[in-house]
């Protein structure tokens, strides 16, 4: 697929998008909270790819790569003010959120399942928001993005053990306040 799209192949770029986009679109959402900056966010980081494609170094891993671009937008456009660091609700919004309770349970499910679901969605996106910036983005990495912890080392250029390490900090942080809530779904 590299080769193909450094030659100009179009169909090289619709094979990337299909292959990456839903799990890069998966972690704008969460990042953003915004169906409508994850789209943007999606077509950016193809953008970057067709620029930056040239810049790739083959002996290193795609995905990684792909995934350190896609850090930097969400991370720079966060700082520039243009989306709030919000993270996904399960309940429908304005318009702006998709509305990720539908479907997420079967037919036959207790009238008040999707209150809970949407509490429980809410409360752990308020405690992702007390992360710092950097393991909260390694635990949606992780987590929304199923990657794995060598390729989150290679994502933000550090050691594996300070991926595993923050990652496993965060995932305790998130367990307490989610406890702290009254709520033990982590």
């Amino acid at each position: 697929m590299i080769r193909a799209a450094r030659a100009g192949d179009e169909q090289a770029y619709q094979d990337f998008l299909a292959a990456y986009g839903p799990r890069l679109y998966g972690y704008f959402f969460r990042a953003t909270g915004s169906a409508h900056d994850s789209e943007d966010l999606l077509g950016e980081v193809m953008v970057r790819l067709l620029r930056r494609l040239g810049d790739y170094d083959e002996r290193g891993r795609f995905e990684p790569w792909l995934f350190r671009i896609a850090a930097n937008l969400v991370r720079d456009r966060i700082r520039r003010g243009r989306v709030r660091p919000s993270l996904a609700s399960l309940e429908a919004g304005d318009g702006d959120h998709a509305p990720l309770g539908d479907g997420l349970a079967g037919k036959s499910q207790p009238v008040d399942a999707d209150l809970l679901s949407a509490e429980a969605g809410d409360a752990l996106a308020a405690a992702l928001a007390t992360l710092d910036e950097r393991s909260r983005h390694m635990v949606l990495l992780r987590h929304f993005s199923e990657m794995s912890f060598r390729e989150i080392a290679e994502v933000f250029e550090c050691p594996l053990g300070t991926v595993l390490a923050k990652v496993h900090r965060a995932l305790k942080a998130l367990r307490a306040a989610m406890e702290d809530d009254g709520d033990e779904a982590l």
